[in-house]
């Protein structure tokens, strides 16, 4: 029997890149990565996206596996390379992104030594990634490979390592790639029946049942199912920040916002009110239970690709693991609905109650941008189709809470580890995965804070041809920080920023700049930018004199 051919470790590690479906790196080059890099260099299908910061080649590896199911790559080389992925790493794994980082280290003969950016990045990276995996021997490299794919895209999603000696990808190994069917991540299948016939019996003698829709509910083909599901049994729905985009316009009827961070809203209200609640696909990051169920009296149903995390304030009925579009097709087909809560009195109040939130516009003739006067201006300018990306900080609770999408994953945001910096990196990632690739605006948003957490991404985004708008809600602090500061101790420490001049900024970069300096001025800048094909960016003097209401009014113990 003829021998094995062999192949080069670095050749290895590119066509299972390809074979696993990447289309897309993103990275930083380094002496020890670099075979990997004069590799791809070479490859006639497999885009290398060079990155100003490791951790934003994280962010944008993480944008690409939220908004198309499959591993997004990034790639660093030794030491500080690699310990820069760890934000990215851990925001991806909390928030079920699925991405596989490679990162370069030391020759295995130096590995014990204080040599050059000799570093146990392993032992860094590994606590915030599913798994972490030196490569010992050349002929481990298509496993390693293969297996890191599939542990990223099996649920729960999240972020997996391969640290590769620089000395091994000069070897061959008698291993080849692993072909394109071999990535493909294992279909789940049902859970048990007498589970699906309990949860049943428990829908059909609930007078008030919610859906409450997470994070792993949100891609296209579950959210498919869950709306075939209302429109046979309606009831009424509430998401998270992550499922945002989950409920179609037609189904507004059922719909009560999203939930989140302060228990405060119509939605927290229907819970409270609630008999048995149907949470699919959530993940206690999103919203603690503890918040949402503080008299943990609610009737639960869980119905997720994994079993659920038992506690105190979440003791489900019963629990559906499993193919979250398999299990809700046997609710669909099975259940019979017995009362219709959103006839409720209950209901009809709330929302009302929520109605009327959706449709205020505090329009100020002159002066700063009032967040809903900006939102409701963006609502008129963007379609259905068009993704909007929102950073951490005060913009993301305003928008959040009032901006509207009908598309799965057309709204994006950090909500597990909500992590500063996402907005502008994520928008590069959306803007690439097009077809064609920047073929159609993508839309940005941070507060002056965020945006200067990745900036230098302005140059990656013009670099790349990207067709951003990127709105700054510039109010020269950590808001977000501020406002909250000021709740607990009546004063604010550590947050003041300012001193950007944004427009010249963005100009530096060869970005066009925009500035909006008074309310009156909001929709002719806003359209000017959104008409610019390119990257742009928005300096908005924001109002945020209304942000204490954000976390007032909350729920009193009382109303459950």
């Amino acid at each position: 029997m003829a021998a094995p051919k062999s192949t080069n470790v670095a050749d290895i590690i590119v066509e299972s890149l390809w074979n696993a479906g990447v289309r897309l790196v993103f990275g930083i080059p380094g002496a020890k990565i670099d075979s990997i890099f004069e590799k791809l260099l070479d490859h006639p299908q497999i885009r290398l996206i060079v990155c100003r910061h490791e951790q934003n080649a994280a962010f944008m590896a993480a944008a690409v596996g939220r908004l198309t199911g499959r591993p997004g790559v990034c790639i660093a080389t030794s030491g500080p390379g690699a310990t820069n992925l760890a934000t990215g790493l851990a925001t991806a794994t909390t928030e079920g992104d699925p991405v596989v980082a490679l990162i370069g280290s030391v020759p295995r003969l130096q590995s014990l030594k204080h040599t050059h950016q000799s570093l146990r990045a392993i032992d860094v990276l590994g606590p915030v990634s599913k798994s972490a995996v030196d490569i010992l021997v050349e002929d481990q490299v298509a496993e390693v490979m293969l297996d890191a794919f599939r542990t990223a895209e099996i649920y729960p999603q999240g972020s997996t390592v391969i640290s590769l000696p620089m000395d091994l990808s000069k070897l061959e190994s008698r291993i080849p790639a692993f072909s394109p069917d071999a990535f493909i991540a294992p279909s789940y299948g049902l859970a048990a029946q007498s589970s699906l016939q309990q949860a049943c019996q428990l829908l059909r003698a609930a007078k008030f049942p919610v859906l409450f829709l997470g994070m792993r509910s949100a891609d296209p083909t579950t959210v498919h199912i869950i709306r075939n599901f209302l429109r046979k049994h309606p009831m009424p729905v509430v998401e998270t920040f992550q499922a945002a985009g989950a409920i179609s316009k037609d189904l507004l009827h059922l719909f009560f916002g999203r939930i989140g961070l302060f228990r405060n809203q119509p939605g927290d209200k229907l819970l409270a009110k609630s008999d048995l609640v149907l949470t699919v696909g959530y993940d206690s990051y999103e919203y603690d239970a503890n918040q949402w169920n503080p008299s943990a009296k609610l009737d639960i149903v869980h119905i997720d690709y994994k079993e659920c995390d038992y506690g105190f304030y979440y003791k489900p009925k019963v629990e559906l693991p499993g193919s979250i579009p398999e299990n809700f097709k046997q609710l669909t087909d099975q259940v019979t609905l017995t009362s219709f809560p959103e006839d409720s009195e209950t209901c009809q109040t709330l929302h009302k109650e929520f109605s009327t939130l959706k449709n205020i516009s505090t329009f100020q003739e002159h002066g700063l941008v009032h967040p809903l006067h900006f939102i409701a201006v963006l609502q008129k300018h963007v379609s259905e189709e068009t993704r909007v990306i929102s950073d951490i900080g005060t913009v993301y609770i305003w928008l959040m809470r009032h901006f509207f999408s009908y598309q799965p994953r057309h709204f994006l945001s950090s909500n597990g580890q909500q992590t500063l910096g996402v907005g502008l990196p994520w928008a590069i990632a959306a803007s690439l995965v097009q077809d064609p690739p920047c073929s159609q605006k993508v839309i940005s948003l941070s507060g002056d804070g965020g945006f200067m957490f990745s900036s230098q991404e302005l140059s990656t985004a013009v670099q790349q041809g990207c067709n951003i708008t990127h709105f700054i809600w510039n109010d020269g602090k950590y808001n977000m920080v501020e406002f909250q500061e000021e709740l607990k101790y009546g004063r604010s420490a550590g947050v003041d920023l300012g001193g950007v001049d944004f427009v010249k900024f963005a100009e530096s970069f060869n970005a066009k700049g925009f500035r909006v300096s008074d309310s009156a001025e909001l929709e002719q800048v806003m359209q000017q930018a959104l008409d610019y094909q390119g990257v742009s960016i928005v300096d908005v003097q924001i109002d945020y004199s209304h942000n204490r209401e954000l976390a007032g009014n909350l729920i009193p113990e009382e109303y459950d």
